[in-house]
């Protein structure tokens, strides 16, 4: 069997490892994929980016199903033009992936469906923009409607600051075509984690549950990145609240598109916000988290290739996954400049060292020069270990982390710091 992955990121590394785990596989090919999965045993990397050159390229090598990783193919419509071609593919329609590149849509589709999520406001003019805040001084989080690869997002501390990113928004417009239409809205306190469920457009897969560290500084200091880190499972969501992400986020969500026209398939993420009782979904994601595939498919032990083949036939309802009861954990190692300029091309050292038991480094913003490795991304490796507990999975990552250099790497060093007292109180999320 042949499986084709769309991306090139650390999330589609951790798909192709975890494909081709699969006894049932030939060959795994990544498009355009990266220096880490060109190395992973049973891949291949294929140059290709656009729709009608991944078209082609599964219909002459007859792969089984395709299987994409990042949002910018869902939102020009990969999912619709392979069902047009009779190709099988895991993801969500066009109409689907407005969920994630527009905020608007999501929380407009969220006030329709009874989806608890934060009070908002939408502009594409920067006057109005001003008064609004002028009216709502805070605090708030403002947006980009559109797709911004994890930049999107801006917690001001100050009112001068959220003048100040609406003006870069909406007039200077330094995120391009993702930033003409901004979204102000409430301010929410509490813990992050991040829900991440299979839907095969009727029945609901969840996963195990994990959480992102979107700061890039330790303490969740500093601007918001693509995600320094991440861990799996996430304490916060304890069983109680499992249940209640599912009968009040993902279930309507589901039955919502569907109500709609718009059967929902693919991988389904909720970015909640917990505090006590209170549960609000901060945004929706219309694929799998980067880095929290990392430490999901980690502890994933069941076969990705039949929960997939199930997914595609409508099946979810059969097929239970089986998961490693360790904790995985994450570090990210960024790049110099990283978020605003990331600096490419520096060689990078030690990953011929960096094998250890239960460690695994994943690729991310990676590429081969010559016999080396070197940086071509904001996020470049994501350390990711398996331990007993938290603390061991964030020394066994630590150790391997740390054997690995570049110039300009930037690191945080308190991924999981939230689940350490959680975890040690004997706290359980699946």
């Amino acid at each position: 069997m042949k499986i084709l992955v769309v991306g090139s990121g650390g999330r589609e590394h951790a798909l192709a490892w975890k494909l081709a785990q699969s006894p049932r596989m030939s060959r795994i090919y990544v498009a355009p994929g990266n220096a880490g999965t060109a190395a992973e045993p049973g891949c291949t990397n294929v140059a290709l980016s656009s729709i009608d050159e991944l078209l082609a390229f599964a219909r002459s090598e007859r792969v089984a199903f395709t299987v994409v990783g990042p949002e910018a193919p869902l939102a020009e419509g990969i999912v619709d033009a392979f069902r047009a071609a009779d190709q099988r593919i895991f993801g969500p329609s066009r109409a689907c992936a407005r969920l994630e590149s527009s905020k608007e849509f999501a929380k407009a589709f969220m006030q329709r469906h009874g989806i608890p999520t934060a009070a908002y406001a939408s502009f594409d003019a920067a006057a109005s923009a001003h008064d609004y805040l002028e009216r709502n001084p805070g605090p708030i989080v403002i947006k980009a409607d559109g797709l911004a690869a994890g930049k999107g997002v801006v917690v001001p501390a100050t009112p001068e600051e959220a003048h100040a990113a609406v003006e870069a928004m909406l007039v200077t417009g330094t995120l391009g075509a993702a930033g003409k239409r901004v979204v102000i809205e409430q301010f929410l306190a509490g813990e992050e984690a991040s829900f991440i469920a299979m839907v095969d457009g009727r029945n609901v897969l969840a996963l195990a549950t994990s959480q992102d560290h979107k700061r890039l500084h330790d303490g969740d200091r500093g601007p918001n990145t693509g995600g320094m880190g991440a861990y799996s499972p996430a304490p916060v969501v304890t069983p109680r609240m499992h249940a209640r992400v599912m009968r009040e986020v993902i279930d309507p969500v589901v039955a919502g598109m569907s109500a709609e026209g718009s059967p929902y398939t693919g991988f389904l993420y909720a970015g909640l916000m917990i505090e006590g009782e209170r549960l609000n979904v901060l945004e929706f994601n219309c694929r799998l988290g980067d880095p929290e595939t990392q430490p999901i498919l980690f502890r994933l032990k069941s076969d990705l290739v039949g929960l997939i083949e199930a997914a595609l036939n409508g099946g979810l309802d059969k097929v239970e996954p089986q998961w490693d009861r360790r904790v995985a954990l994450a570090v990210v190692l960024a790049a110099a400049g990283y978020p605003e300029s990331p600096r490419k091309g520096d060689p990078i050292e030690g990953l011929a060292e960096a094998g250890a038991e239960d460690v695994h480094v994943f690729h991310a913003g990676t590429a081969a020069a010559g016999d080396r490795i070197v940086t071509s991304g904001g996020r470049v490796l994501a350390v990711t270990a398996l331990g007993d507990n938290i603390r061991i999975a964030q020394r066994r990552a630590y150790a391997v982390a740390d054997q690995i250099r570049f110039e300009g790497v930037q690191m945080r060093r308190d991924i999981g710091h939230r689940a350490s007292g959680a975890l040690r109180r004997g706290s359980a999320a699946r």
